[in-house]
């Protein structure tokens, strides 16, 4: 054990040292907050962006309409103006982000409020200006001789509001049931992004066995160590690694959600089953590890992997397969058929806690008894593989040649 330990902390301080992981630890979270930051600075440039609304006011509603414009927070500035429809063209001329409305006693009749814009205008205007109809609307009521009662009562409108059967004993106490949505989202968003990090992880051991083959390096390593110490040395220390990348992200993007979104973040996340979401990713892990180890080993140059090894390199994207069906029907066939293979089993069974009311323990339990005994199996098969694998040279390892040494 104390050689795997050994060669764990070799693999993490040669990545460490190394400028290309180093870039990489770095450039995704980077790359994310960029991308946030960018879609902010648009839409605050569009905030900024305000568009001058002239008004020809013949009813006295601007006030009302100015108390719209700070409900909805709207990029309106309104002002009072006598000059008529006749000669607008002269006050819209040569302007960008300007408007003229003229509402007189024919808007309330009509129900047409004409609107007037600039050649260069906000393309939200057309759909933010319909929110300026609610006085206008209450205005037209109060003219029908209605009272402030009848006119809050015919404001507020007629919602159809839908619910099944079995979500009629769940409607009081909304706030519980928003809570439990949360405590299963959060969790689990926590745990795809350990798992996607660590499998990333895992694959850099793909190129790792590989480069040591190519550099001749794994003899000397293998005169101190067996090469069962060499690979789980690899497997612990790529793990480790892979957990590096998930502190440093949410190092990153943990204070941009806090900013940006008004939910306690750890009161939703440091729940009890957290820990299953956690291990559903750490077998994941020991899953694709073993795999990739094991497969790495029996190339000559990672650039010149055949098609076999590059099939297996895809291995950890089979589970998008399985997305579209579990989101459209989380408890159905294809679901279940994803929450047993064991490849696509951590990714969908993640996905699907993350959705499901009501966890179907049955499933749950069977499925991670498959990807507990899949994890077995490979590191089992991984290890025979590697140890012929590791010091042969010049040429990329056939899939008869592999189950030949798997067979030994």
């Amino acid at each position: 054990m104390s050689n795997t330990i050994k060669i764990a902390k070799w693999e993490i301080k040669r990545n460490l040292k190394n400028k290309s992981f180093i870039i990489s630890l770095f450039i995704t979270p980077i790359l994310f907050l960029a991308f946030f930051l960018l879609g902010n600075l648009a839409n605050s440039d569009e905030d900024q962006s305000v568009t001058t609304v002239y008004v020809n006011d013949k009813l006295n509603i601007l006030p009302a309409l100015q108390e719209a414009v700070q409900l909805h927070n709207l990029p309106f500035k309104l002002q009072k103006t006598g000059i008529e429809e006749d000669k607008i063209e002269d006050l819209l001329k040569n302007r960008e982000n300007t408007a003229y409305l003229f509402i007189g006693k024919q808007s309330l009749t009509d129900g047409v409020v004409p609107v007037y814009t600039s050649d260069v205008i906000s393309p939200m205007f057309a759909n933010q200006i319909q929110l300026l109809a609610e006085p206008l609307k209450a205005l037209q009521l109060e003219q029908l001789g209605l009272s402030k009662n009848q006119l809050a009562a015919i404001s507020k409108g007629i919602v159809f509001e839908q619910s099944t059967v079995s979500e009629i004993s769940k409607t009081e106490g909304g706030g519980g049931e928003t809570e439990k949505i949360l405590e299963r989202i959060v969790p689990g968003a926590f745990a795809s992004i350990i798992l996607l990090s660590i499998v990333f992880s895992g694959m850099m051991i793909f190129q790792s066995a590989s480069q040591e083959k190519k550099d001749k390096i794994a003899e000397i390593i293998l005169s101190s160590v067996t090469p069962k110490d060499l690979m789980q040395g690899k497997i612990i220390g790529y793990f480790l690694l892979g957990m590096l990348q998930v502190v440093v992200f949410f190092i990153f993007i943990i204070p941009i959600v806090l900013w940006k979104i008004d939910v306690p973040i750890f009161h939703y996340l440091f729940v009890p089953h957290l820990f299953l979401f956690i291990g559903i990713a750490l077998l994941g892990y020991l899953l694709f590890s073993s795999i990739f180890v094991g497969i790495g080993a029996t190339m000559a140059d990672i650039y010149t992997a055949g098609n076999f090894q590059g099939l297996v390199i895809l291995l950890p994207f089979l589970s998008f397969v399985f997305v579209g069906p579990v989101l459209t029907d989380p408890s159905g066939l294809w679901a279940q058929i994803g929450t047993y293979l064991p490849f696509t089993s951590p990714a969908v069974l993640i996905l699907r806690l993350s959705i499901l009311e009501e966890w179907p323990w049955a499933e749950i339990v069977i499925s991670l008894a498959i990807l507990t005994i899949s994890v077995w199996i490979f590191m089992k098969l991984a290890g025979k593989i590697f140890k012929v694998g590791i010091l042969m040279y010049g040429k990329n390892a056939t899939p008869k040649e592999i189950w030949t040494w798997i067979r030994q």
